[in-house]
Parts: C-alpha cells; sequence; structure tokens
C-alpha cells in the first residue's frame, strides 16, 4: 500500500508514538476490581448508541468499526459520561487493529468537561482487552472518550467493543441536582396527591392535574402539556395524567388537533395561571421547564409546535408525522415511543430517521397503537424527571447506556447525543 503515501499528509510524527504507548498515564494498563461500580457501558449492540462518528464508521455484529480513508480520519466520540459523586474511575474497552501501515495509527483518548484530549493509547498493532485508571482530577467531572483511526486504506480498520467506565468509590446522590422530591421507582405512583380540575384551560374545556399540596418546601412544579388521539379527551388518559401528577408536574391536557396552536394558547394560560394570586397554583409552577407531547394525533400536534421557543423537550407517543417532515421543528431533546403491532411504527421510524436533534425510541413490545401511552407512561415519568427536574443519573441509568432501565421493554435506538 505504500504507493499512496504520496496522497497522504506527512506521519513521521506520528509513526514515532505508533507502538504501543500511554501518553499522560504511567502504568495505565490494569485490571478494575470486582468491586467497582458500573458508570458506563457500551457494547454497540444497538448500533453506536451515545457515541457520535466522522469518516467511515459502522456497527454490526455487537462491535463499532472504524475503516480507513483517504479523505476523512474516522473516529468515535462518546457523549458526555457524568461522574458526579464518583472517584477512581477506570477505562476499560477490546480493540483490535487490522491491516495498518507503517506510519498509521488508531489513537484513544478522553477528555474532560469539554476540555483538550488527552492520550490513553497510540498504537499500530495492538489488539485485546485494555483497562486504563484515569487519573484523581477527572473524578465528579464529566468525560468523553473518543476512539480515532489514522489510516488511508478502507482494509484498514479498527474494532472497539465493550466500552465500560468503572469508579471504585462513590456515587450519584438521589436525584443529583433533582428539584423534585426523590422516588425509587417510577411505575409507582409519586409521592404527591393529585387535584384535577375538568374545567380549567383557555376555554374551560381542558384539564388541569397538578399536585394537591403544590408548593411544598418551596418546590416550583415542572409542566407538560398532553395531546389525547384522535377520538378522545384526556378522560381517556387519567390514569396517566394522574401518574405524571404525582410525581410533581402540572399536566394541562385539551381535546387535540393536528394544529398544535392550542398547546402554545395552553402554557400561556398557565403562565397566567402562575402569575394570578387567585389562583391555586400561584407561584407554585417552574415555567422554564415546559414539555409539549401526545398520543397519535397529539404527537401530530406537537410537532406542529415544536419550534415554540419555551420548550425543553418534546414527547412523540404512536404519532409519526405524516409527511416525515415533522422533525423540521424540533429544537429540543425528544422522545419517541411506537410499538410492535402498531400501525403508526412506519411513520414514527421515519421520524426517528429524519431527526437531528438528540432522540430516544422505544417500539415497546406486545404494543398497539391504543396501548401505547399507557405501556409507555413509565419512561415519560422517567424522561420528565431527567429533562425537566433535572435528574441527570438518568440519562444513562434509565435512556443512555445498553442495559438502559427501559431497554429491555422493546427495540430500543438512540443518536444525537
Amino acid at each position: 500500500m505504500s504507493s499512496r503515501f504520496g496522497l497522504r499528509r506527512p506521519r513521521l510524527l506520528r509513526a514515532a508514538t505508533a507502538g504501543l504507548i500511554a501518553l499522560g498515564l504511567t502504568g495505565a494498563l490494569s485490571s478494575p476490581a470486582s468491586a467497582a461500580t458500573q458508570v458506563y457501558a457500551e457494547n454497540f449492540s444497538a448500533g453506536l448508541g451515545t457515541f457520535l462518528s466522522t469518516g467511515s464508521v459502522s456497527a454490526s455484529t455487537g462491535a463499532a468499526r472504524l475503516s480507513g480513508s483517504l479523505l476523512t480520519d474516522a473516529s468515535l466520540t462518546s457523549a458526555p459520561i457524568a461522574l458526579a459523586g464518583y472517584s477512581g474511575v477506570s477505562v476499560s474497552y477490546t480493540r483490535a487493529a487490522s491491516g495498518l501501515d507503517l506510519g498509521e495509527a488508531f489513537t484513544v483518548t478522553y477528555s474532560v468537561d469539554g476540555g483538550a484530549f488527552t492520550t490513553l493509547e497510540s498504537s499500530r498493532t495492538a489488539s485485546g482487552a485494555v483497562s486504563f485508571p484515569l487519573p484523581p482530577s477527572v473524578d465528579g467531572r464529566t468525560v468523553r472518550l473518543r476512539f480515532s483511526l489514522d489510516a488511508g486504506g478502507a482494509l484498514e480498520t479498527l474494532t472497539v467493543d465493550d466500552v465500560l467506565v468503572r469508579a471504585e468509590g462513590g456515587g450519584p446522590t438521589d436525584p443529583p441536582g433533582g428539584t423534585l422530591p426523590p422516588v425509587t421507582d417510577v411505575t409507582a405512583p409519586g409521592p404527591y396527591a393529585v387535584t384535577i380540575d375538568t374545567t380549567a384551560g383557555p376555554g374551560d374545556d381542558g384539564w388541569l392535574v397538578y399536585p394537591a399540596n403544590a408548593g411544598q418546601n418551596g418546590v416550583n412544579h415542572p409542566v407538560l402539556v398532553w395531546g389525547p388521539g384522535a377520538g378522545s379527551d384526556p378522560a381517556a388518559y387519567e390514569d396517566m395524567l394522574r401518574q405524571w401528577a404525582s410525581h410533581g408536574f402540572v399536566v394541562y391536557s385539551e381535546v387535540s388537533s393536528s394544529s398544535g396552536d392550542y398547546m402554545v394558547d395552553a402554557l400561556d394560560w398557565i403562565e397566567d395561571q402562575n402569575a394570578s394570586p387567585s389562583s391555586a397554583l400561584y407561584q407554585d409552577i417552574d415555567t422554564s421547564e415546559v414539555a409539549f407531547g401526545g398520543h397519535s394525533r397529539g404527537s401530530i400536534g406537537t410537532f406542529d409546535v415544536a419550534d415554540e421557543p419555551r420548550l425543553e423537550t418534546t414527547i412523540h407517543v404512536a404519532g409519526g408525522s405524516f409527511d416525515g417532515n415533522g422533525p423540521d421543528n424540533l429544537r429540543n431533546p425528544a422522545l419517541y415511543i411506537g410499538g410492535d403491532d402498531d400501525f403508526a411504527t412506519s411513520n414514527v421510524e421515519r421520524d426517528y430517521t429524519n431527526t437531528d436533534v438528540p432522540v430516544w425510541f422505544n417500539i415497546l413490545n406486545g404494543t398497539d397503537h391504543i396501548a401505547a401511552t399507557r405501556n409507555g407512561q413509565h419512561i415519560i415519568t422517567a424522561w420528565l424527571r431527567w429533562h425537566l427536574a433535572d435528574e441527570e443519573f438518568r440519562r444513562t441509568q434509565d435512556f443512555l447506556r445498553s442495559n438502559c432501565t427501559f431497554c429491555g421493554l422493546g427495540d430500543t435506538r438512540y443518536k444525537n447525543w
């Protein structure tokens, strides 16, 4: 393959370090203790998972493969991995380089809190499992991992698998930075008794479902505006609306339309309730933490106004857009839920393909169109507690790792994190 060297940029400096070296971490190879806590795991069984890629990167047979190219070096970079409360952190993975020439190398690096990347390993021929302890300076911080391949031929590859981050000590507080009372089980009702007003909203025809003792202990409650499916109304979702309100959310719902203007009007009305001394929720609502979501037609309406600047997230259940353009309006992380026996799932899958914002998607087993919200209500509870109540530990625990809390409920996919 030496005939292509004239087309490549110089590699002499890289060749000098391309044996087997760890820069910045002396004696880095070690075995993690069996008692260590698993903070993060990715085995690429569901694609690239939380990793973003550049160049020629694919995931097949349960591993990620980086291939060489004359145009763009291949790389694989993880989403930020939160280490709040953790200490004694180590990184392990399995890798195998194949076909690399002299002067070519793969490199593994890490970044702390978005800073410059530090090299863990750079090699031309290494293979097998390896583990590196990270320095104490990463404890309690956020790290990203990057695997990159500097090679020019498509047959020159790096295969990566079984990426693990472990910690010897500590763990996240419960909840770390959360704004609502903590819970141990999102499938159970939350700590709040619930009040329902069935004559609420701009037209006095919506349901307002909220914690009966709103504002207790200085808590301000995030907001969910929910759109029912076509031919239904809030009463059809009462148990789910109660579930979310019991966890501390102020939930509003009315008969939906494919236009989401009613959701924006409802949010305006909720803000007025928060500002009105005569309201039961006077100054008890956190109007900076808002989600729109819905089932079927309610999801369509949510897509319609997903660019509303007051939103933190949107939720779409069994309601893919008809033309595949619904995701164009998304500006924030989105949750997609479908069912393996739901006629709308093919549309949701197309929306997932067309989504450019961070998105998490589960096609629930044994679920049809009608059952999708009820079967997915606890996923929604955890999602709201993550995105509106700042329970950051749910990012990896419940969603963004291969063995996440909800990953066993069906076909799970996520990207752009």
